[in-house]
């Protein structure tokens, strides 16, 4: 049963058609391991056994009717515990909401039944979505989130659970959200595959908001292939989210009819482990058996980052503005959680809305660089996994890493994707992150497909599991 634990979904579909596997077998599988290992990672917060069971039950009685859901008919998942599911709390991560109950499901949820996936669990994550400021691990009340590569460093915020459970071989698929990083570093630090869609891509209601020009729900699971399957079974248009796309997500393939265009910023390797940098040469040849490279391009001369915090800050002090009326803000878990919402609430009007102006601009000069190459490629983070134990801020001070375009790519919602490729300092995971335009997950799921199909990297498992 360990070894369905990290079998990627089309490998678990097959298992199910063919009959020498059942959808009961896949979810007990799962409970079972999120219930044993779960607690090591700090990655569960609620097991939702006898629904799950009940769930699997009907899917495998579709099965042996002639009724297949499709692709994710009877395979197991877990959501970010940011999600509503009717009947089940909801906590965001925070003391405060432990018992917070939501009427209804989010649409994702929604979908992936309608799909016939099988909740198994809500899992972890940094206090409210990290919206206050953390700066330490441990700013969730489940505790610090902790890699399966080694329970020492941290498994990355604030989708730490989704990113550990898949990891860790406890469900084949989860769901987590970024705003700025939250499941990048995840991904990254856990050794899985990670996939931001472009902003409005998946319909968020149902999702607790942070920055409502920013959030993103995406899929963290063993590869690209199965990215793309969750992404095609939760996108689409949703009256409930305004912000939804309409227009759904081509399948993708594995054609060799064409190579694909890669470009890399000026100063991508600057202050990166020297492992980090040899794993990402290294990927570049492998990527350069079915893309041309092109390299030294120039990031546009706008303030990203700083734009993204702005925003960041004046839309969360909005969303989280009752926090501060009635006190939950006071039961954070990081003492820094419960000051750092207030900076939020001191941004000016003017400044937002000049901004929200210069965001418009900015994004179209990204879109021109973007529009030059099918996906900017680099490492995803410059370093390693964080000790645990450790301010977040004080984690290898030595690189700090060179240009990046996370912040640009989050601030203006263009899609990333983010897959292992190697091993680096004390046997933890290294990884490369692709960037594309708005809307062309299939590319870069692509591309991803192609990398995994020459390396194994994704069939790596932290050790002891």
């Amino acid at each position: 049963m360990a070894d369905l634990a990290f079998r990627t979904v089309p490998e678990l579909g097959r298992l199910l058609r063919s009959g020498r596997a059942s959808a009961v077998e896949l979810t007990t599988c799962c409970l079972d391991r999120l219930d044993e290992l779960g607690p090591r990672y700090n990655a569960v917060v609620s097991v939702l056994r006898e629904t799950a069971l009940s769930e699997a039950r009907e899917r495998d009685a579709e099965l042996r009717r002639g009724k297949d859901r499709g692709p994710l008919h009877g395979i197991p998942y877990g959501v970010k515990d940011l999600l509503a599911v009717d009947g089940v709390p909801t906590t965001w991560g925070a003391s405060g909401y432990r018992n917070q109950l939501h009427r209804g499901d989010a649409t994702v949820v929604r979908r992936l039944r309608r799909a016939g996936a099988v909740l198994c669990a809500k899992l972890a994550m940094v206090e409210l979505a990290g919206g206050m400021g953390y700066r330490q691990a441990f700013a969730s009340f489940s505790g610090p989130g902790r890699t399966p590569w080694d329970p020492a460093r941290w498994s990355g915020g604030s989708s730490s659970g989704s990113g550990a459970a898949v990891a860790a071989g406890l469900l084949p698929f989860a769901i987590g959200s970024e705003t700025w990083g939250s499941i990048q570093y995840p991904a990254a630090f856990c050794g899985v595959t990670g996939l931001r869609p472009s902003y409005g891509r998946v319909s968020r209601y149902g999702a607790m908001t942070l920055s409502p020009t920013m959030d993103k729900l995406g899929p963290l699971a063993r590869t690209a292939e199965d990215c793309g399957l969750v992404l095609g079974a939760v996108s689409g248009a949703d009256p409930d989210d305004p912000a939804a796309l309409a227009r759904r997500l081509a399948p993708p393939t594995l054609s060799i009819s064409r190579r694909y265009r890669l470009g890399i910023l000026q100063g991508t390797l600057d202050r990166t482990q020297p492992e980090v940098q040899q794993n990402f040469e290294a990927a570049l040849e492998v990527l350069g058996e079915f893309a041309d490279v092109t390299a030294e391009l120039a990031l546009p001369d706008y303030p990203y980052d700083a734009m993204a915090g702005l925003v960041l800050d004046a839309e969360a002090a909005s969303a989280f503005e009752p926090l501060f009326r009635s006190g939950p803000i006071t039961r954070l878990t990081a003492p820094e959680d419960r000051l750092g919402g207030h900076a939020g609430q001191a941004v000016l009007a003017r400044d937002y809305l000049r901004a929200i102006r210069l965001r418009r601009v900015a994004a179209a000069a990204l879109d021109r660089l973007l529009s030059r190459v099918d996906a900017l490629v680099a490492p995803s983070l410059p370093t390693v996994a964080w000790p645990v134990d450790l301010p977040l801020d004080e984690a290898y001070p030595e690189f700090p890493g060179g240009t990046s375009v996370a912040g640009a790519a989050n601030l203006c919602g263009v899609p990333g994707l983010f897959l292992m490729n190697g091993l680096g300092e004390a046997g933890l995971p290294t990884s490369l992150q692709l960037t594309g335009r708005a809307q062309t997950e299939t590319t870069l799921l692509e591309i991803g497909m192609h990398f995994q199909a020459r390396t194994g990297f994704h069939r790596q498992r932290p050790p002891g599991l």
